[in-house]
């Protein structure tokens, strides 16, 4: 079936349409024109002319439009502007206006450090840009340079530029703006609230299918779990820690129940209904801390108890620690994860220390030397040192790259957050450990990596939004348009 808009969207389009053909009627339309010369000053060598000259002679500018291209190997600390300025009078005076103040008329130059990590872009008076457009030329080029595809880069940075430059008023996006709103607004409402509306029911199938998953798999084993709770012993720490969360086990289950009864009896409509995606997120949330619950109760039941299955319980306690350890050397011979050599030797050698304590552990409760309580408080203690060193390399590595604590901070929480994401993902995979102790330190290598990895990228994108202007103490009184950031 077909839905109708509604009457009042129906009548903004047509207003919109009739505003916007006005426009067509009475703006001249727009030239393109090919890059009335090119020039090319590779001096970091970083281009790749086969690929760079034909792609920049098919770019069209709505003025004729001299380009210049300018890459350079500099230092991070170099001031961009200055230096593109000082090139330009040594080596292309032709690129300054006669009284020297400016850049030349009909000009567009676009500058590239490659080791400095700079982008720059400047314009003759006739050709500039407001400075939030010389930024989106910029943003346009980051992810590229990032990535060392110089060449790439640059084409997407004059296309970007040839956008902008000259640009018709009756193309700029806040005249297009203007006319279409009227129109538009409904249709894009209207579009808005239906796109809304899908996503919501995607993401409501999504955790239902989930929750069902882990909800079913504690269902089944009910009964099972019931009894690996009514023989755990009371007297150890861990089994008594455990036996607090099983108290509220059967409640939460009845709440898991109530709200998939209520959560499959939705139709489409309310299954798009904010509320209720919250509450199908809630029910996958309870469903899968019920799945590993019911893991760390078995597992509980075996390894306290030391019976048939203990050692398997024991592994999954040690298994996950190990596993990680065992990518401390991989994280290590990572450039942005290396960190510094003291924090790096620590680590590597806190490391060994924790896997061979976990074969003597091991190796102690085969021949009961150990209690099973002895062992994880052993295991307790390995993580928390093993955390600790992480921890202390997570700071040596925002250290070395960040230059200043609010860098540190968005690199800190970039960590804690992958963290966190990490922590949500193993609620199906029962730990008595993290039952016991919610707060205790987590070690993933895999997500400390993605961690600093997300804090490079957070500090990256923070500098390169702060755009320099200034020619610097060299520039004298030269005030020529452009601007540069970092990537």
């Amino acid at each position: 079936m077909v839905k109708k808009l509604p009457p009042a969207v129906v009548v903004l389009l047509w207003i919109g349409a009739a505003v916007l053909g006005w426009l067509g009627l009475a703006a001249p339309p727009a030239v393109a024109s090919p890059p009335s010369d090119v020039v090319v000053e590779d001096t970091a060598g970083a281009l790749y002319r086969p690929q760079l000259d034909p792609a920049l002679a098919q770019i069209s500018f709505y003025e004729p439009t001299k380009v210049a291209i300018f890459t350079r190997a500099g230092s991070p600390s170099d001031n961009l502007n200055e230096e593109v300025l000082r090139f330009a009078r040594e080596r292309h005076p032709e690129w300054i206006s006669a009284d020297g103040q400016k850049w030349a008329d009909g000009l567009f130059v676009f500058a590239l450090d490659t080791t400095g990590r700079q982008v720059g872009t400047y314009f003759g008076e006739d050709r500039k840009v407001s400075l939030n457009e010389q930024a989106a030329i910029q943003d346009d080029t980051h992810q590229l340079f990032r990535e060392a595809q110089w060449t790439d880069g640059v084409i997407a940075g004059v296309k970007s530029a040839a956008s902008r430059i000259a640009r018709p008023w009756y193309l700029s996006p806040a005249v297009l703006i203007t006319a279409g709103v009227t129109g538009l607004v409904g249709l894009a409402g209207a579009g808005t609230w239906l796109g809304i509306r899908a996503w919501r029911r995607k993401k409501f199938a999504e955790a239902l299918e989930s929750g069902d998953r882990s909800y079913s798999s504690v269902t089944m084993r009910l009964d099972e779990t019931e009894l690996n709770a009514s023989t755990i012993p009371e007297k150890s720490t861990y089994g008594a820690l455990v036996l607090e969360r099983w108290h509220s086990f059967r409640q939460q289950h009845r709440e898991a129940t109530e709200l998939r009864e209520r959560l499959t009896a939705l139709d489409a409509r309310g299954r798009s209904v904010g509320k209720n995606l919250a509450d199908a997120r809630r029910y996958e949330e309870l469903c899968q801390t019920l799945d590993g619950l019911d893991d760390a109760i078995a597992d509980s039941n075996s390894l306290l108890n030391l019976d048939s299955r203990w050692r398997e319980a024991w592994r999954n306690q040690a298994g996950d620690l190990v596993e990680q350890l065992d990518g401390v050397e991989t994280m290590l011979a990572e450039k942005k994860t290396a960190g510094t050599p003291e924090t790096a030797a620590a680590l590597r050698a806190g490391a060994q220390h924790a896997r061979d304590e976990v074969e003597r552990l091991a190796a102690r409760l085969e021949d009961r030397r150990v209690s099973p309580d002895e062992a994880l408080d052993q295991l307790v203690a390995e993580r928390r040192r093993v955390g600790e060193l992480l921890d202390r390399h997570a700071d040596a590595v925002m250290y070395e790259y960040a230059k200043n604590e609010k860098e540190r901070d968005l690199m800190r929480g970039k960590l804690e957050s992958s963290a966190q994401d990490w922590r949500r993902g193993r609620r199906t995979r029962g730990s008595i450990l993290d039952i016991a102790y919610p707060t205790l330190p987590i070690i993933n290598v895999m997500a400390y990596s993605n961690g600093i990895n997300a804090g490079y990228s957070a500090v990256n994108s923070s500098r390169s939004s702060s755009q320099s202007t200034g020619y610097g103490g060299s520039g004298g009184s030269f005030s020529g348009a452009g601007s540069s950031s970092r990537f």
